[in-house]
């Protein structure tokens, strides 16, 4: 198996579901060596979300690959004996339970900084570990909705718009990560761990950039407005003959080079669209304008044309053709085929972080419920097999 970046350390995975999972999958793809602690006969709740391949929940192979499972009871004493003996020997912690779980438990960060004082303990919730929130449920949608994300994703007149996929958890989970990675980092040089806190609300409010930034400048609380963006035009989606693209021209010299393709460089110089700002207060119009242009030709016709001449654009993938296209699926190998033990042969998505030398990538297939249990309770805790044994007829494990 080959070595990749974070060889050597070691990450204890307590999360459910989609953000702390999302991050743990990351530590893991690059190499960390990543056990994922689930209850004993249920585990993640995301076992049983579909789709499912021969009953296993694609879902959960997605975000739990590269790691190793076991199950642990950590209501039970001697389960809360067997965590700590493998905290003593962990770098990180993840967990995304309510906060006040954990202390609940009796395994709070104060507790395991007691015991390995060198212990990231990396948390992503609803609303962080302190506020007046903290203590409520947090959900992706939940992130979206208080974060702002969902006030300004949609149409003109439209409802507020959740995004297509959980953001909020994404969001989450990559904050998350790059909080403990950069944790790690100040373990290595000072010896000392330390607590990373991390909400979905506040991680999708600091994605919002310019949206806040409009509020705190001109008073004015931005709305729903569709695919364009508020800073500069055309930057839009436009539909074609068979579909949708999107044409960003961030620039007076990309929006010239447009005028030429369209045969109507006549409108660089009209006062409507003769710079940015005109162009923005006048998007509707020249919106028009293009799509006039647009629906004359395919997808890829528009995409031949406009970049040939160094004018940005893209088609709305949708994801029949994300998984065929030559450049994302194979080039970039964002999709690779595992060999799960249940599931058989499958895709899942890949490693989007690559690096020049050790390759963040995908090695190993999600555990089934308990699978490790023996191999690292016997060789990271130097449990006997009677033992093991013992705590599985309890239930400890």
């Amino acid at each position: 198996m080959s070595r990749g970046i974070l060889d050597g350390i070691t990450v204890l995975d307590l999360t459910r579901v989609l953000a702390g999972p999302y991050s743990g999958m990351l530590l893991a793809d690059m190499g960390a060596n990543v056990i994922k602690i689930e209850m004993p006969k249920k585990g993640d709740d995301s076992r049983a979300f579909g789709p499912f391949i021969n009953g296993e929940s694609a879902y959960y192979m997605n975000l739990n690959r590269n790691k190793r499972g076991v199950t642990l009871n950590l209501k039970d004493e001697d389960g809360k004996k067997v965590f700590k003996e493998m905290v003593k020997k962990a770098d990180v912690v993840l967990e995304n339970y309510r906060p006040g779980t954990m202390e609940k438990l009796g395994l709070g960060y104060e507790t395991l900084k007691e015991i390995n004082s060198g212990i990231v303990y990396g948390c992503v919730s609803g609303f962080g570990h302190y506020g007046p929130y903290s203590k409520r449920a947090g959900y992706d949608i939940i992130g979206q909705a208080m974060g702002g994300l969902m006030s300004t994703t949609g149409w003109p007149g439209g409802q507020p718009t959740r995004t297509g996929t959980a953001m909020g958890d994404v969001l989450g989970g990559l904050s998350v990560t790059i909080g403990v990675l950069a944790a790690v980092v100040n373990k290595i040089k000072t010896g000392e761990g330390q607590k990373v806190d991390v909400a979905l609300v506040d991680s999708v409010v600091s994605s919002l950039e310019i949206i806040t930034q409009i509020y705190i400048a001109s008073g004015k609380i931005p709305e729903r407005i569709g695919n364009r963006y508020e800073s500069t035009y055309p930057y839009d989606s436009f539909k074609a003959k068979d579909g949708s693209v999107v044409i960003a021209c961030g620039n007076d010299k990309l929006f010239r080079l447009l005028a030429e393709e369209m045969e109507q460089v006549e409108i660089v110089t009209d006062p409507r669209f003769e710079n940015n700002t005109q162009r923005v207060l006048n998007h509707a119009l020249l919106k028009e304008i293009v799509e006039d242009w647009t629906m004359k030709y395919t997808i890829d016709e528009i995409q031949e044309k406009l970049l040939a001449i160094g004018v940005p654009t893209a088609p709305i993938n949708t994801i029949d053709r994300i998984v065929k296209d030559p450049h994302i699926a194979g080039a970039r190998e964002m999709f690779v085929e595992i060999e799960h033990p249940v599931a058989g042969k499958t895709k899942i998505t890949g490693e989007h972080i690559k690096f020049s030398e050790l390759k963040a990538e995908v090695r190993t297939p999600a555990p089934t419920l308990g699978q490790h249990n023996k191999e690292i309770y016997s060789s990271f805790l130097g449990l006997k097999d009677e033992e093991i044994e013992n705590y599985i007829q309890r239930g400890v494990i």
